[in-house]
Order: C-alpha cells, then structure tokens, then sequence
C-alpha cells in the first residue's frame, strides 16, 4: 500500500490537496463534506460497538466536527471503497499551541491485513498534517494526543506502531439522578460559607461576558497543575464549547465564597461547565460535567462538592435520568474519591496516548 503522507489538504471549502490514495483497487481518499456525515457516523458507531460494546455517535456530533462553526481548525481525510462507503477516517485537530488532537478511525469489519496498513497511513499522515500545522504556529515541537478504549488491543497496537506511548488512564463515570435528589436550593451545605450560582445573563439571554471570563480564569488556574495543562485564550475556550451540540449557556456555574466578602463582595472559588449528554438519540438526556474546577486558594472548603450537588440537583429538576463525567484515574485533587462517595461509577475506561513530534522546517 502507497503513503498517504503527502501534505494535509487546507482547511475550509479551498481543500485541494487529499494525499495519495491507497493502492486497493477503485479506493479513494476524500476530504470529507457534510454529504459523509451519515456514512461517518455509521462509521464511527460501529468502531464504538466493536471497542467499547456501545455506539453514542450521532450525527450531529459528526456535523459539528466536519463543517462546524470551528471546523477550520481540523484536517480531515477519508477513505471510502470501491462501493463509495467511508471505512477510514484521519482527523488532526489543531487544539492549542503545541498540541494537536488525532483521530483515527478504521472501520472494525475489515481483516487485519487491510486494516494495519491503512491505520499506518492514516497515522503517517495525520503526522505531517500536524507538523504544518505546528510550523504555522511557530513552534519547534508539538504534542500528538491521541487515545484508545483500555479493551482496544487494535488501537493500542496502531497507536504503538506510530510511536505513541501510553501517558494517561481517564475514568468515564456516571451517577443515576431521581426525583429524590434535592433541588438546586439545597445543594449547598450551610454553613460552608459557600453559594453556588449560574452564570449572570442579560436581558438578550446572553450571559454577561464578566461571568465568562471568571468562569475561564478559574478553570486555566485550576487545572494548571493537572496532568497536560495547555493554555487557552477566553476566545478559544468560549468558541470551542459553544460549537458542542449539547452546550447550554444555562449549564456553567460558579461557586464563591461569602463568608470573608470584604469590600468587593463575594469572591470566586470554583466553576463547573456542564452540558446536555444527547447520547445516541434512542434514550433520555442526561446532564454532562464538562469542566469542574476550584481554585487552589479555595481547596478544602467543599466547592467542587457544591458545584457537582448542583449540577445533579438541575439534572433531578429537569427530569433527566443521569450525570456523566470524565476523571482522571491519578487526579492530584482526590476527584476519583469525591464522585465515587457522590454515587458516580465507572462505566468504561479510556487512555490517553501522546507523541512529541519535531517540527520540520
């Protein structure tokens, strides 16, 4: 089978440049349009069923990542077969400096002995696609993350060959919300010297943007002692969450401290981001804990506490069946021992793989 290592195509509707297709007869290599977006997320459902035993992609999460509002930000490249069906899919996502996210998805139907040199392909090119897009940041050196379920071995075999290395394990926990579960009023403990409350908006519906910008700063400083911190402008961050399906401005909240207010009033300690879990469209939504974070200053005081009782108690209110989140397995904060004594369990496992890839000039 040939390279498909050849330049990545540009972003946006200007893409020329596919890269050379494989060497399988009537095979072609595609920039992908929203005409792929059914043939994509079949795709990509049935790598999720043969991975992990369950398939949420939908199509609106497909759309979003080929011609959404931020698109311009990721490279795609699709194979489809003689019989035009999508069963290989390469995305690099220039996520921040220094650091890109691939995709590689190879449909689980084809025998190893297509499907390894595809994935090497695919890999190969993803390579080159996020060393320009690096060059054009200009920097000398850029992070690959890219990931697997744990029960992958195929992934983790690919992932291994390109010369990934295992770096991280990520807990994906859920908890059951019922109308038992106390309202949002009742979410903080008295006496915490705590209140938890959404973010300000005006009377367009939009959220005052100085909400926004303490949401933004709170998370960059708490997270700047977590496992691959990368910095974020307010611009980025608020762009790339708004683009999610499920992102409900209703969702972010912030937790401040009131019992030492001073001469500035109360002051924050934490934020969380939440949004809707859509799932695969066939089920009930659910609520989804995108970011949680407490400032350093404010740890021990229970804020993480009282901004994850708000989001359960808004999910019980809105009559949706479950919280999800992601953790990870060796978080420094003790988070892991926080949901598990909320009620949240462990439904799948999933790892992180990086690569520090030299740019060339």
């Amino acid at each position: 089978m040939s390279s498909l290592t050849g330049r990545p195509a540009s972003p946006a509707s200007t893409r020329t440049d596919h890269g050379r297709p494989p060497t399988l007869p009537g095979w072609s290599a595609v920039v992908p349009s929203t005409a792929e977006v059914p043939g994509l997320t079949a795709l990509l459902r049935r790598h999720e069923l043969a991975a992990r035993g369950r398939a949420a992609a939908t199509e609106r999460d497909v759309e979003t990542s080929v011609a959404g509002e931020r698109s311009d930000l990721r490279e795609h490249l699709v194979l489809r077969d003689e019989a035009g069906v999508p069963r290989a899919w390469a995305t690099v996502h220039d996520r921040a400096a220094a650091r890109v996210v691939i995709s590689v998805v190879v449909d689980p139907d084809l025998e190893r002995a297509v499907a390894d040199p595809i994935a090497a392909d695919l890999f190969a090119w993803a390579a080159t696609a996020a060393s320009d897009l690096a060059r054009g940041r200009g920097v000398v050196e850029t992070q690959m993350d890219s990931g697997s379920f744990e029960q992958d071995e195929r992934q983790q075999a690919w992932l291994e060959a390109a010369g990934y290395a295992l770096t991280r394990t990520w807990f994906q926990m859920s908890r059951p919300v019922t109308a038992e579960d106390p309202a949002p009023a009742a979410a903080v403990e008295p006496g915490t010297g705590l209140a938890v409350r959404s973010v300000r908006r005006g009377e367009d519906g939009m959220p005052e943007q100085t909400d926004l910008r303490t949401v933004h700063d709170v998370l960059e400083e708490a997270f700047t002692d977590h496992f691959n911190y990368h910095p974020e402008t307010f611009d980025q961050f608020v762009t790339r969450l708004r683009e999610d399906p499920g992102h409900r401005w209703d969702h972010w909240w912030i937790a401040e401290i009131t019992d030492d207010e001073g001469d500035t009033g109360p002051r924050p300690a934490g934020a969380l981001v939440g949004s809707v879990a859509l799932g695969d469209g066939t089920g009930s939504e659910g609520s989804y804990v995108e970011y949680l974070g407490v400032l350093r200053s404010a740890r021990g005081r229970g804020a993480a506490k009282a901004l994850l009782a708000t989001v359960i108690a808004d999910a019980a209110e809105r009559g949706r069946d479950r919280v999800g989140l992601e953790v990870d397995a060796d978080s420094p904060t003790g988070a892991v021992d926080l949901y598990r004594s909320t009620g949240f369990v462990t439904s799948y496992v999933t790892q992180s793989w990086h690569r520090d890839l030299p740019v060339t000039p």
